[in-house]
């Protein structure tokens, strides 16, 4: 007899506690293989295909395409031990492979011998199913929640236990002054989510009514965008960037014409082209090498400045949905030929928004080229929890004084914004010079490998 399983929104890693869908692949009726993706949702970091880890026909779908549902909520229902299933295999396939029926856990969003099965609608398997299991109705999309600001003197706060689960809500009502108790969720079963609480953050901070006198088509100019998904997650980092990181600025202009002639001549040579960028970045990792106070992060809880063994190098990139910061892992060890092929296969997924969230995530320092955007220099927010970022502007011809005379030269100026409670204007400033030697002069850079 078919067994109706409940497949619910799986944590995607990294204290993501919800997302948004996006869109759904499957319909109801549709017959599903394992690992197949059945929905399409957008997190505070990536796109992501959820895949289902059972095989079956779909007999309900929960939430409606741009619906923000949290972790642990149902996504879908599927009937499994139907026949009509289509079939990726032998049955001994199948058992060998462990492609059968039997719910499996999602590795990696899906595993790599997995292949999608055409969507397929089977009226007569639905037919046989719905009589002897009743399949739950596709949840409606909950209604927005209109929460009052709390009066401190009249407080209507519920007993028991407060129906929020994630970290992050309760943070971000702690540091509003919102009761959860007094807050009545939007999520299954009354569970409180982020935008309950920012709902009553901005019942509670809403300016007063506008006077009657004011022509309503003044009252109803500008344009709301909503602070959620990757813009609002931007937002949010940022702001607590700038709550809790003290940070300074330094910068330096550096002529960079030997090291776009030594990069000429490494592309001369044929094989995969080496971009600025990366060498860039392999300067980076090794000034990091030498003044490794700046790879590092601040734990508040045990105050304490943890440095870190290992470069994570995170590289600012500019996509259609916002600015995303995908991570190099190891870049220390990589060379300027490895790290190009690590920022292109990045910045491809980037675009794509195909990024997974372990992709963006991990950092312990940032390299951002606001050049490409045709601006000189910046003073970056620090990518918290990192402790600097290195910004790097256009490489332009510029007058410069080179050995006594004055001649046209490319110049480039570097920014470095720092944690000042990891380190002082002397190690910033040294690792900042020393950066700026390499880019000057690259043989530099090999004296300090």
């Amino acid at each position: 007899m078919p067994q109706v399983m409940e497949f619910k929104l799986p944590d995607l890693g990294e204290g993501l506690t919800e997302a948004e869908i996006v869109r759904w692949l499957v319909a109801v009726g549709d017959v599903v293989a394992i690992d197949q993706p059945v929905v399409e949702v957008e997190t505070a970091k990536a796109m992501v295909e959820v895949p289902c880890p059972y095989g079956g026909v779909v007999t309900a779908r929960f939430g409606e395409e741009g619906e923000e549902l949290p972790v642990g909520a149902p996504l879908i229902t599927v009937a499994v031990g139907v026949q009509s299933v289509p079939e990726a295999g032998t049955a001994a396939e199948d058992e060998a492979e462990g492609t059968g029926n039997a719910p499996r856990p999602l590795i990696g969003y899906g595993s790599d011998h997995s292949r999608p099965a055409r969507r397929r609608r089977v009226r007569p398997v639905t037919a046989a199913v719905s009589a002897p299991v009743a399949a739950p109705a596709p949840v409606a999309a909950p209604a927005p929640v209109a929460v009052a600001p709390v009066a401190p003197a009249a407080p209507t706060a519920s007993a028991g236990p407060v129906p929020v689960i994630s970290p992050l809500v309760r943070k971000l009502a702690k540091d509003g002054g919102v009761d959860l108790r007094a807050l009545h969720g939007s999520g299954p079963e009354g569970l409180i989510l982020r935008a309950d609480v920012e709902a009553a953050l901005a019942a509670l901070t809403a300016p007063a009514p506008a006077p009657a006198a004011v022509p309503a088509a003044v009252a109803a100019q500008g344009e709301r965008i909503p602070l959620k998904g990757l813009r609002g997650a931007v937002a949010e980092k940022l702001s607590r960037s700038r709550r809790e990181i003290p940070d300074a600025t330094c910068w330096v202009d550096a002529d960079a014409t030997e090291l776009m002639a030594a990069r000429a001549a490494m592309n001369a040579v044929g094989g995969p082209k080496i971009s600025v960028l990366a060498l860039l970045a392999r300067i980076c990792t090794a000034a990091l090498a030498k003044y490794p106070e700046l790879n590092s992060t601040v734990d508040l809880a045990a105050k304490e400045i943890v440095r870190l063994p290992s470069v994570h190098l995170g590289f600012a990139a500019q996509t259609e949905r916002g600015l995303v910061v995908p991570v190099v892992r190891d870049a220390q060890d990589r060379n300027p030929e490895s790290l190009s092929a690590e920022f292109a296969r990045l910045t491809e997924l980037a675009r794509a928004g195909k990024l997974a969230p372990a992709d963006l995530t991990g950092g312990t320092f940032t390299l951002n080229n606001y050049g490409v955007f045709g601006v000189d220099g910046s003073t970056p927010i620090i990518n918290h929890p990192e402790a600097a970022m290195l910004g790097v502007g256009r490489i332009i011809d510029k007058p410069w004084v080179h050995q006594g005379q004055l001649a046209v030269r490319k110049v480039v100026q570097l920014s470095l914004t720092f944690d000042h409670r990891v380190c002082d204007g002397g190690t910033a400033g040294g690792f900042l010079r020393h950066v700026a030697d390499c880019v000057e002069s690259p043989a530099v850079l090999l004296r300090s490998l």
